[in-house]
C-alpha cells in the first residue's frame, strides 16, 4: 500500500471519529412531556408528534421498544433525518441514564422527555421539583 494512500485512509478515519464525537451534548436541558404512549399504544398519530409523517406505521414492536422524546438539542440532525434515532441520556446531578426515541421536535434548545424516563433518571426528584434537568446526550443505535 503506498504512503499516500495510507495517509488518506488514515485522515478519513479520524474525521469517522470527530463525526462520531460530534453526535453529543452536556449539560443541556431537558424538561417533561405528557406523551404516555402506553395510554395511546406508542400511536404516533394520536400523540400528533412531528415524526408520525415517517414513522408511524413502523411495527409496534419497534415504537415502543424505547421511552419518547422530542428533541431540539445543540448537537445533532434535526427534522426528519434524527426521526427515530436513539439517545442515551444522563442525568448531570445523579449520573442516572435511559435511552429513549427521538419522535418529535421541541424548542426548549435541549430535550422534552416523555414523563416516564425523565422520572427514571430524576433519582433524587431535583428535575421535577425544577421543572427540568441538567443531561448529557449521545447518539447511540437502536
Amino acid at each position: 500500500m503506498e504512503k499516500g494512500s495510507i495517509v488518506m485512509i488514515l485522515l478519513l478515519a479520524l474525521g469517522v471519529l470527530s463525526l462520531a464525537n460530534a453526535q453529543s451534548a452536556t449539560n443541556v436541558r431537558a424538561t417533561y412531556h405528557l406523551y404516555n404512549p402506553q395510554n395511546i399504544n406508542w400511536d404516533y398519530m394520536k400523540a400528533s408528534v412531528y415524526c408520525a409523517t415517517w414513522d408511524a406505521n413502523k411495527p409496534l414492536e419497534w415504537r415502543r421498544r424505547y421511552d419518547w422524546t422530542a428533541f431540539c438539542g445543540p448537537v445533532g440532525p434535526r427534522g426528519q433525518a434524527s426521526c427515530g434515532r436513539c439517545l442515551k441520556v444522563t442525568n448531570v446531578e445523579t449520573k442516572a441514564s435511559t435511552t429513549v426515541r427521538i419522535v418529535d421536535q421541541c424548542s426548549n434548545g435541549g430535550l422534552d422527555l416523555d414523563i416516564k424516563p425523565f422520572k427514571a433518571i430524576d433519582t433524587n426528584g431535583n428535575g421535577y421539583k425544577n421543572g427540568h434537568l441538567k443531561v448529557n446526550y449521545e447518539f447511540v443505535n437502536c
